[in-house]
């Protein structure tokens, strides 16, 4: 996630890209749960699950907030730059980012998953999920970058970034509000 975040993002600004800016940034919020998970699992072990569930709960909304916050940057530069008529340069180190994290986020959720269910994890299981929507943020980057490449349509990049505004708004509601597993 290191990796594909530090990657993804300085392929989006070199290339000005913002449907991989938009996926780097994600990948970086993904790798700050990830870090409040590993914290709200080490509380869990030493102070029991009553007070975990008031950690889960803060770090849910931390999370929530941030998506929301991306998705509202996303949807302002994708309308203008829609707007201005700009279009931004092909990335071949985003493409490329993208397009090893589509098997790689589905092998993490799998595991994520297989874990959760084991120890009873609700906040694994959901962290799990975000692994899920990064896949298809993925998807969803390789596609426009493919589309932008093969036509060189200067619209692409602003309408692939708007894409990728659907999964933050529902990967930021499903934190805020706490809905992460029906199963656990």
């Amino acid at each position: 996630m290191t990796i594909e975040a530090a990657a993804s993002i300085g392929a989006g600004i070199f290339a000005g890209s913002l449907v991989v800016l938009a996926f780097g940034l994600d990948s970086l919020i993904e790798l700050a749960s990830a870090g409040v998970l590993m914290w709200r699992l080490s509380v869990e072990l030493r102070h029991g699950r009553r007070f975990s569930e008031r950690a889960e709960l803060i770090a849910s909304r931390i999370g929530g907030g941030l998506l929301f916050a991306l998705a509202a940057y996303v949807t302002i530069a994708s309308l203008w730059r829609l707007y201005t008529g700009v279009g931004e340069a092909f990335s071949w180190p985003g493409f490329i980012v993208a397009l090893i994290a589509i098997p790689a986020m589905r092998y993490l959720a799998y595991r994520k998953i297989a874990i959760a269910e084991k120890i009873g994890s609700r906040a694994l299981r959901a962290d799990a999920m975000e692994a899920v929507t990064c896949g298809w943020l993925s998807f969803v980057v390789v596609i426009s970058l493919a589309a932008q490449w093969l036509t060189g349509a200067w619209w692409i990049d602003g309408a692939g970034s708007l894409a990728i505004v659907w999964f933050l708004v529902k990967e930021g509601r499903e934190a805020w509000s706490g809905d992460d597993c029906s199963c656990c």
